[in-house]
Parts: structure tokens; sequence; C-alpha cells
């Protein structure tokens, strides 16, 4: 009998290239699930999302688009969307959303880390001209708001709604969901959206 075994840490490539091979390697990968490309300056990465960083973005989703239907907060999810800006910059977040309408790139991107740094993906989301960029990385949830031409760390979001939300309060139920997701959904809805 052949167990399947599950891959728990992300698998990452990182290479030199043009934005014409970065879109050649995106037409061959399109028929491969999970697989997330992202290219700027030159460099192209493939990523393949291991099973924790697949549960705390599936978490960090769950919990913010709760957060956004209860509050009557018009939105589009926008998940994995490929965000371009052609010849530039390309990025695929693990969540997504446009806030008050569709929009061609995301109001909101947010990235599970496990295996590189936010700084450099940071230039990636400023080519792309995303209003905000929120990480979750080794246990810490950070937000970066776009000002002009960088980003400045901020304790709660700006974006219109998502500002009255308690990002302590997420913080906090995204660590409880390790242990207890329905518990952390529980106390996430009584205190963010009853409370």
């Amino acid at each position: 009998m052949t167990q399947l075994l599950q891959q728990h840490t992300d698998q990452r490539i990182l290479m030199q290239g043009t934005w014409e091979t970065f879109k050649l390697i995106q037409q061959v990968s399109e028929d491969s699930p999970g697989v997330r490309l992202a290219y700027y300056e030159g460099t192209i990465e493939i990523l393949m999302p291991g099973e924790d960083h697949e549960f705390f973005a599936h978490v960090i989703g769950y919990l913010v688009t709760t957060f956004l239907l209860e509050k009557g907060i018009p939105f589009k999810p926008t998940g994995a969307k490929t965000q371009e800006q052609e010849g530039k910059a390309s990025a695929q977040a693990d969540e997504s959303y446009c806030i008050g309408g569709a929009n061609p790139i995301p109001d909101l991107s947010i990235e599970v880390i496990f295996t590189s740094g936010s700084t450099n993906k940071l230039a990636r989301y400023q080519a792309l001209n995303v209003s905000e960029v929120w990480f979750w990385e080794d246990g810490v949830l950070t937000l970066h708001r776009l000002r002009g031409n960088r980003y400045e760390r901020i304790d709660r979001s700006e974006l219109p709604g998502l500002n009255q939300l308690d990002i302590d309060l997420l913080r906090r139920c995204i660590v409880m969901a390790e242990t207890d997701f329905s518990e952390a959904v529980r106390v996430f809805r009584q205190d963010a959206i009853v409370g």
C-alpha cells in the first residue's frame, strides 16, 4: 500500500529571466493547480505552497471574508488572481479583494510567507499599485499601505470598511485556528461582528 505524503513546507524556485520567459512558464503551468508564479525585475519565482501555507491562507481569507459579509461591506473576492503590469511585474497573492466593486488590480493582497521575506514582495506589489498588502509571516500579521511610491507599515487597514476590523483580534484568531478552527471562527464572529 502506498501512502500519500503531504508536503507541509513550501517549495520555491527563483531564476533569472525575461518577461517573455516568464510568460512561457506561465502558459506551461496553467494546468498545474496550486503553483503560484511571480515576476519582478528579471526574477521569476515559482512557488508550490505547502499544507501549512494553504491552511493559513484559507483561515485568513475565511475570517476577512466573514467580516466583510457580516458588516455589509461591498467587495469582490479575487483569490489568487494574477495581477500584472505588462513587462514589469506579476504576482498571485494567496488572497485578494476588491473593496467596493471590481477593479483590474485588487485593493488588498494577502500573502502567507514561509520561504522568503516580505520586503522583496512589497516592491512587486508597488509596481502593481496595490493599495494594501498584508503579510502573515512567522505568526505575525503586518499591514502595509501604499503612499506615493513606497509602502508604510500601518496598524489598522485604511480600506473602506476594513478600517473597522480589529487587527489584534484577527491575529489572535489566526493563531487560535491552528488548534481549533471552529472556536477561532466563533470567537472572531462574536467579538468582531456581534461585539
